[in-house]
């Protein structure tokens, strides 16, 4: 029996030229995510990140504030989807980069909308696998964990896999797990237990290393 941590990266740098960066809100969640962590006495046998420079930074981050080498495997399985396809494939029509809440509501409408028929196999985004394929890159990270990993495992990923795992065990429809995507807070924290046959949900998207009043205006979604 062993405990799986999946993390979702600290807060992006949503409309900024590269997305793929940590803000300054995101790095301080991590490290305070990585406090939490040495509060309480939490080490990790095993350690995995997607590839994007976001997952690489979160870990980077809490490994700071736990004090914690920072050696990790690295699973591509655990990238995030490509948003800009995903709706492109919906609305072809170059956007405007939202500035506005209208517009931040306008794209996270079509983000949806396109998530929903991807994952239904109406649309396939450009560059991107279909969704059978995006789910089987998640789950072999699962696997991996189920038959090499014990003890406590964390997971650095983003909000559509981790969704996704959820998504997986639970058995949701597709509209279903496009809503957990969008609940997920950055630098939440997702618990799950396992053993070599399974995987099973002990707690989904919380933020216990922010309950506290002086970390209220951290919280962030996107």
């Amino acid at each position: 029996m062993g405990t799986l941590y999946l993390v979702r990266h600290g807060q992006a740098s949503f409309g900024a030229e590269n997305y793929d960066q940590l803000s300054d809100l995101g790095m301080r969640q991590s490290v305070r995510l990585g406090e939490y962590f040495a509060q309480r006495g939490l080490r990790f046998d095993s350690v995995i990140t997607g590839s994007l420079h976001r997952h690489a930074q979160t870990w980077a981050g809490i490994a700071q504030g736990a004090n914690l080498p920072t050696e990790a495997l690295v699973w591509p399985g655990l990238d995030e989807y490509d948003s800009a396809a995903v709706i492109g494939a919906i609305h072809p029509h170059k956007l405007e980069k939202p500035d506005s809440p209208e517009m931040y509501r306008a794209h996270f409408r079509l983000l949806r909308d396109g998530l929903t028929q991807w994952m239904n196999g109406v649309v396939s985004p450009a560059g991107m696998p279909d969704y059978p394929d995006f789910v089987l890159g998640v789950t072999s990270a699962l696997d991996h964990v189920r038959t090499h990993c014990t003890g406590n495992v964390l997971i650095v990923s983003s909000g559509g896999p981790i969704a996704t795992v959820i998504g997986h065990l639970l058995g949701t429809t597709p509209e279903t797990t496009v809503e957990l995507n969008f609940r997920i807070r950055n630098s939440s924290v997702t618990e799950l237990t396992f053993n070599p046959k399974r995987h099973a949900l002990v707690t989904f998207n919380a933020l216990p290393h922010l309950d506290d009043q002086a970390y209220a205006s951290w919280v962030s979604y996107a």
